[in-house]
């Protein structure tokens, strides 16, 4: 039986692996978010600065790219 800290590493997972398969960016980006989040709750509870900060960086950089393109397109996420 899983411990809930391989649960939260198998959302994150599974949030990763679904963001490949958006057609739209805003969503993509979105469920990246969303997995790379799960991410450092997971690096947080097994004490890995390498998931950490990887995927802090990752949140920036879409979190960035996400508002620039909602304001640029004016479009919403989903």
């Amino acid at each position: 039986m899983p411990t809930y800290i391989e649960l939260i590493g198998y959302a994150a997972s599974l949030f990763v692996l679904l963001s490949f398969v958006m057609k739209k960016i805003g969503t993509l980006r979105t469920v990246n978010i969303i997995g790379c989040s799960f991410f450092i709750a997971y690096g947080i509870l097994i004490n890995s600065w390498p998931i950490i900060i990887t995927n802090v960086a990752i949140v920036f950089v879409n979190g960035f790219y996400l508002i620039k393109y909602l304001r640029s397109e004016k479009k919403k996420v989903f």
